[in-house]
């Protein structure tokens, strides 16, 4: 059956997933077209990309270098808008088939609602989008009969396993974690780490922020929450098993004790290209798995006593309400106080707790309360690393 060629807005094109999807993109010029690359300050390889892959737009968030993006794109044909406001808006352009959610935190919520309301496929890489606001982005992609296609190695494995098996009961689903650098450490052992330590992932190449998540297990955490939105499980119904070799992605667990693992070698443009060619397998040249280079598979369970980040989280997802928004707010501030060195690594637990236990709670948030509660957390942590 030919396939359609689909064109593309990457929200996020100079991050970690951004780059690597145009990796995949720039592999299937067949099946892809680049309608729209965005960047929130990283003036030079936006230009960059959107020489190689003349788009039809590219949006410089920062709005003091649209001046030099115009500059070097006007010759190229290639339209430049400045402005977070802007991303609202060229996601919904007309020939845009499916928005990649590429942006860190809180700020991919607002384009994200507006691509979904224009009835554009969502490849997801924006965890935080649902963390925050699972309930209404969930509800208006049904309501626009928009798919929500998850690009995070875990839930790309969790949805590739239960492709073909809607009809059966999900028993309970495990989110597979390497553990991070700091696995099996003690809490004695982790108040002294160090930045460059914590950024030290074992298996993955990502960006400093998720890099960071993962080394407290907070984006584990976040993983959670996100799954809960994905797949409609209670949180009794996910689980965290610790993998170190990162070769089984994740795993579900049928009504009938039968176990479906999704497997390969850690390489993230395996799940970017699965979402981006849904419901179609590409053939790449990817590296393969030889299981004779692993002679053991290994497992162990979470240690929510050292790692309390995964505390709250489930606890946030239990509660419900605006908690998974203030979480994820003062997460994003401990992490960059963290990165910044104003913040020790095991505080970072302790600024979300104390962040979630201050900001008022709200049963039924709409759009401008999950903003709102998002700024008072905000708030609330600067204040918190300022004392």
């Amino acid at each position: 059956m030919e396939q359609k060629k689909k064109h593309i807005a990457i929200i996020g094109s100079t991050g970690s997933i951004g780059t690597q999807a145009l990796d995949v993109i720039g592999r299937f010029p067949d099946h892809f077209a680049v309608e729209v690359l965005t960047a929130n300050g990283n003036a030079a390889l936006l230009i960059e990309q959107a020489k190689k892959f003349k788009p039809n737009v590219a949006v410089i968030c920062d709005e003091s270098k649209y001046r030099e993006v115009q500059d070097a794109l006007w010759p190229e044909g290639v339209k430049v808008y400045a402005g977070s406001k802007s991303l609202e808006e060229v996601v919904r352009m007309e020939p845009i088939d499916m928005v990649l959610t590429a942006v860190v935190g809180f700020a991919g919520l607002r384009s994200t609602i507006s691509a979904i309301d224009a009835g554009k496929d969502i490849a997801l890489a924006n965890k935080e989008t649902l963390v925050v606001a699972g309930d209404i982005i969930t509800e208006l992609a049904a309501q626009r009969k928009v798919k929500l296609l998850p690009v995070d190695s875990e839930h790309s494995a969790i949805f590739q396993c239960l492709v073909g098996e809607w009809q059966n009961p999900v028993e309970k689903i495990y989110l597979t974690a390497s553990g991070g650098p700091f696995r099996g450490r003690t809490r004695k052992e982790l108040a002294s780490v160090t930045r460059e330590q914590a950024l030290k992932h074992p298996n993955w190449s990502m960006g400093a922020k998720i890099t960071i998540d993962s080394a407290s297990m907070m984006n584990k955490g976040l993983e959670v929450i996100e799954a809960h939105w994905l797949f409609g499980l209670k949180a009794e119904a996910i689980d965290i098993i610790i993998h170190p070799q990162s070769v089984i992605h994740s795993i579900v667990q049928f009504a009938d004790s039968s176990m479906k693992a999704q497997m390969g070698l850690p390489d993230m443009r395996v799940p970017i290209q699965y979402a981006l060619g849904f419901p179609w397998r590409l053939p790449a040249d990817y590296p393969r798995l030889d299981f004779a280079d692993f002679a053991q598979l290994t497992f162990e369970k979470p240690d929510f006593e050292t790692f309390e980040t995964l505390k709250h989280a489930y606890r946030a997802l239990e509660k419900g309400g605006n908690l998974a928004c203030v979480m994820n707010a003062a997460n994003e501030v401990a992490v960059e106080a963290f990165l910044n060195g104003a913040l020790d690594f095991l505080q970072i637990a302790e600024l979300i707790g104390d962040t979630m236990e201050a900001v008022p709670f709200l049963e039924r948030p709409g759009i401008p309360d999950y903003e709102a509660s998002d700024a008072a957390a905000r708030n609330y942590a600067r204040q918190w690393l300022n004392k």
